[in-house]
């Protein structure tokens, strides 16, 4: 089948196709989404801004329709009510800074009750005029709330990001009435399309413009001149909110050549203190944060994109999007509500780093080895997910600035990320470890750990390095599994000193079929003395509660005699074939004797399951030094 992902989930590379940004699966740069800002406008900008005072109507007429179009605000507009002019924001508007971990949202919103509400406005089909399709919307609307909702889902799944315009703003109008006839815009007509809905329905909309971390947004880049990128504020039950319709309806592909409809809720009424990671207002005041930042500090903070909260995810350290080595390492960490499901790309491949599973996130740490800028790009996704949702979505992206290669921090191929026990084996009846870090240091090249096991699990165990000293079979016969009651005691030999990689995979003793991967530990040891030969190589007739007590070694020693102790019940007779044959003798448990390994290059153990059968079976195979 394909490779599991270290998690324990069979799955392929990441499905190609755009995530919510129209990047390409996670393999590709990550702002999900890949928002679509348009570059400083030629020609249809219009410059006046409306302030309080500025209320007459030619300014709002000219800024908001252009002429010979129909009037707004308060003149005769075919039955629609007055709105008023919007107040600048106030004290009762604010929100904490830093967010404080509670709603995506600034205000309650139940999105089930709005489900009937939303379903409605995707059909309506109005694109005549604009006083005729808001008509239509509210007809379903009661609340100002359920009125904007309207408008938001009307506008994110019927206006296409117009990427030609884009290139090409001479040729581009972002008057209401023209955006709606041509079904596409840039942000500019997203957000004056917005302004003008809500004002036709009577309600307070202002439409903002500023800097956004978007579409081509570099890590760590400063932003000058000309705002980028539009969009609303809405004034709902006394307060100011913040939503984004351009980001809500979809994204771009790299090349900025293609636009895919994906809708995102996360930019409707989206928090402020969650808005001011990608969006930062020419005017502060409309941050409706206290404290407010400052441009500077918009661009050093972190880039979150709306995968990152929406997956449930709380913060991330480093909270700066470069990172700057110590003696070769970098470290991350994530902080998320519950189990969630993790994995990194360094320079686009899962390599150089060591990723282990929190109950309450996952912590990372990098060793690059090369020295230079490095894109490090965390993806996640939940661990109950659904099939729809089992893709890992990029949610963070930082720069590792490496000075100096720690070496000694090479890791062999064969390492899975995750590394180390978390909730992910615990759920998969792995409980309590004796070793709960990712990696073991061994000086004399033997170590052991201890699971107690879930019901009715069996288990299988591989050692690997890289090279050829251990190939398939080898690589089984270095760890040695004891039973014991619920406990299993896995013992490693290693063959010489290195970095290893124990691999522990499971599966139901009930189920027929084959053994999934669950988790790995990383195993070091630095002592060039270390040899230490495999473990006697077990049939199928050796039960798991049997036990070796002696010898260990699959490799007995030339013309020597050997002492055997091994545990096994329910058997009739044990017999040790070397040259010649010799029975053990039984002794409570044990079954123990002597055998003698002179002229035999490899000694079977074989048992007599029933005193009244005539054939043994072979339980245990040993290989003898040549001289």
């Amino acid at each position: 089948g394909s490779e599991g992902d270290g998690n324990g989930n069979s799955r392929s590379e990441p499905r190609q196709g755009t995530e919510l940004t129209g990047r390409r699966g996670p393999t590709d740069p990550c702002e999900q989404t890949a928002p679509i800002t348009p570059g400083p406008d030629k020609g249809t900008r219009v410059t006046v801004e409306i302030h309080q005072e500025d209320t007459s109507p030619q300014l709002i007429k000219r800024l908001s329709l252009g002429k010979g179009s129909q009037r707004l605000r308060g003149h005769d507009n075919k039955g629609f009510q007055k709105t008023e002019a919007p107040r600048p924001p106030g004290a009762k508007d604010l929100h904490v800074y830093p967010w404080d971990k509670s709603s995506l949202k600034s205000m309650p919103v139940d999105l089930q009750q709005l489900e009937k509400l939303d379903a409605y406005a995707l059909k309506v089909n109005v694109t005549n005029s604009v006083e005729e399709l808001v008509k239509a919307l509210l007809k379903q609307a009661r609340t100002d709330l359920e009125k904007v909702r309207a408008i938001w889902m009307w506008i994110c799944h019927h206006i296409e990001y117009d990427v030609v315009g884009y290139h090409n703003k001479s040729q581009l109008s972002s008057k209401p009435r023209d955006v709606l006839q041509m079904g596409k815009s840039i942000c500019e007509g997203y957000a004056e399309l917005f302004e003008h809905m809500c004002s036709l329905a009577g309600i307070q909309c202002k439409k903002l413009s500023g800097h956004a971390k978007g579409y081509g947004y570099k890590t760590g880049q400063t932003f000058t001149g000309d705002s980028d990128h539009a969009w609303n504020a809405v004034y709902l039950e006394g307060r100011w909110h913040l939503l984004d319709s351009t980001w809500g309806s979809g994204s771009v592909d790299d090349a900025f050549t293609k636009f895919t409809y994906r809708y995102n809720e996360f930019y409707f009424l989206t928090h402020p203190a969650l808005f001011i990671n990608n969006h930062f207002p020419d005017n502060s005041n409309w941050q409706l944060l206290k404290p407010t930042l400052t441009l500077k500090e918009f661009e050093n903070n972190m880039l979150h994109n709306s995968n990152f909260y929406t997956l449930g995810l709380l913060a991330a350290h480093p909270e700066t999007p470069i990172i700057q080595t110590v003696h070769g390492k970098a470290s991350v960490s994530v902080d998320c509500r519950s189990g969630t499901l993790f994995m990194f790309k360094l320079k686009g491949a899962e390599e150089h780093g060591l990723m282990t599973l929190k109950k309450h996130g996952m912590e990372l740490n990098i060793y690059p080895q090369k020295t230079g800028s490095h894109k490090l790009e965390i993806f996640a996704k939940p661990s109950k997910a659904e099939a729809s949702d089992d893709v890992y979505k990029c949610v963070l992206e930082y720069v590792v600035e490496c000075e100096s290669v720690d070496t000694a921090m090479r890791f062999p191929k064969d390492l899975h990320q995750p590394v180390g026990p978390s909730w992910f084996s615990e759920r998969q009846g792995f409980l309590r470890p004796s070793h709960s870090e990712p990696v073991l240091h061994t000086n004399d090249g033997r170590c052991s750990l201890t699971f107690t096991l879930g019901k009715d699990i069996s288990v299988l165990t591989s050692l690997h390095t890289d090279g050829s000293s251990l190939m398939e079979d080898m690589g089984r016969r270095h760890v040695l599994q004891i039973h014991r009651k619920n406990q299993i005691e896995l013992k490693v030999h290693l063959p010489h000193a290195g970095n290893f990689v124990l691999k522990i995979y499971s599966k139901k003793k009930s189920d027929p079929g084959n053994y999934d991967y669950i988790f790995n530990y990383l195993i070091k040891c630095l002592n060039a003395e270390v040899k230490w030969p495999a473990f006697p190589q077990s049939y199928s007739k050796w039960l798991q509660e049997y036990e070796i007590l002696e010898p260990l070694s699959g490799l007995l020693p030339a013309n020597r005699n050997v002492q055997f102790k091994l545990k096994m019940h329910g058997i009739a007779k044990v017999l040790v074939q070397a040259e010649n044959t010799y029975p053990l003798t039984q002794n409570k448990d044990c079954w123990e004797g002597t055998c003698n390994t002179s002229g035999c290059r490899e000694v079977f153990v074989m048992v007599h399951e029933n005193a009244n059968h005539s054939f043994y079976s072979h339980v245990l195979k040993y290989e003898v030094e040549t001289q």
